[in-house]
C-alpha cells in the first residue's frame, strides 16, 4: 500500500518550506509566487525564528509558520491554514504588521524598512464571492499608487483552485492543492 504525506498538514509544511536543508525549495517557491513583485529572482534566503518577538509583556505573541529573510532584506512569512475562521482576514494583516513594525528600533529611519511579503495558502475558500484563486492586496489607492513598497499579502485558495481545474500560479502551489490519496 503506497501512503502520501500530505503536504498541507502544518508538521510537513513546515518542513518542506522551513527547514534550512530545503531552502532551495523555499527560494523556488517564493519566485514562482511573488515573480510580479520583484525586479531580480530570490537567490538566496536565510530562515529565521516563526516567533515574532513581543515588545511588551502584554503584547500578542504571533507564530508564523516559516519565516525567512532575503540577500536584500526583504522578509517573507508562509503560512498553511487548513480552516478559515471569521477574524482570519484581520489575523493575516495583524502578523504582516508585525513583522514590518519588527524590523525598526528607536532612533532608526523609516527608509530603514523592507518590504515583507505575507504568503497564505488556505485550504478553504476564504472569499466566497470571488473566482480567482490568487489574491493580492497591497498598500495602494483606487488608482493603482502605492502609499509605500511594504510587500503585501497573498493568498492562494487551494480549494478554489481545484474548483476551477486550474493550477496555482507557476505551478508553485499545485502539490498543496492536490488531495493526498491512501
Amino acid at each position: 500500500m503506497k501512503h502520501r504525506i500530505d503536504p498541507k498538514i502544518d508538521c510537513v509544511f513546515k518542513a518542506l518550506l522551513g527547514s534550512v536543508e530545503n531552502r532551495n525549495l523555499l527560494v523556488h517557491f517564493l519566485n514562482a509566487i511573488l515573480i510580479s513583485d520583484l525586479t531580480a529572482p530570490i537567490i538566496e534566503v536565510e530562515i529565521l525564528n516563526p516567533y515574532n518577538d513581543k515588545e511588551f509583556l502584554d503584547d500578542k505573541l504571533s507564530v508564523v509558520d516559516v519565516k525567512a529573510k532575503d540577500s536584500d532584506g526583504r522578509l517573507y512569512q508562509i503560512e498553511i491554514q487548513l480552516l478559515t475562521y471569521r477574524h482570519l482576514p484581520e489575523r493575516m494583516v495583524y502578523t504582516w504588521c508585525d513583522i514590518i513594525s519588527q524590523q525598526l528600533q528607536s532612533g532608526n529611519d523609516y527608509s530603514l524598512l523592507k518590504p515583507v511579503y505575507s504568503i497564505w495558502l488556505l485550504a478553504e475558500n476564504l472569499l466566497p464571492v470571488e473566482t480567482d484563486y490568487a489574491h493580492e492586496y497591497k498598500l495602494e489607492n483606487r488608482q493603482g499608487r502605492t502609499l509605500a513598497d511594504l510587500g503585501g499579502i497573498h493568498l492562494l485558495e487551494l480549494k478554489l483552485s481545484r474548483q476551477n481545474g486550474s493550477k496555482p500560479r507557476n505551478n508553485a502551489g499545485y502539490s498543496f492543492s492536490k488531495k493526498a490519496s491512501n
